[in-house]
């Protein structure tokens, strides 16, 4: 199937405010409707809805991958691959602190990708990667 349709995910959030400004300002995703509870943006044509809830006091599991620790769960986009190069700029001139930093990850292999993972003020996880070759985003 290659129609490729926006996705919704709606995420717990904990500051409100601070996670707003986040993804607003930092992410560059515009904004749409709001409540005093929820959130909604545009992530990449996407619908990201943030919505409060208390504080966890959960930690971040991880997986490894490829030699890192991958966080689970995580959410994000695959970007053309120069956005990607220009996203990971932006948000590093931001003061974005990396979980792991931009990387190319399978380097000469099938699904060689770049990709990045960073974590929103709520403690969400997210990643961001790019296909060198789209054709292989399910390539085994």
């Amino acid at each position: 199937m290659s129609i490729i349709s926006p996705f919704h995910i709606a995420i717990p959030v904990h500051n409100l405010e601070d996670c707003r400004t986040f993804y607003r300002d930092i992410l560059n995703c515009e904004e749409g409707r709001s409540s005093d509870h929820w959130v909604d943006f545009n992530l990449f044509g996407h619908q990201l809805v943030i919505h409060y809830q208390p504080k966890s006091e959960e930690t971040l599991h991880t997986n490894a991958v490829d030699g890192k620790s991958v966080p689970v769960p995580h959410y994000g986009v695959v970007l053309p691959w120069q956005i990607f190069q220009t996203f990971s700029k932006s948000i590093r001139e931001k003061g974005v602190r990396f979980i792991i930093e931009p990387y190319i990850r399978f380097e000469g292999q099938i699904g060689e990708q770049a990709t990045m993972f960073f974590l929103d003020p709520a403690g969400n996880a997210l990643e961001f990667k790019a296909f060198k070759d789209m054709n292989q985003l399910f390539a085994k």
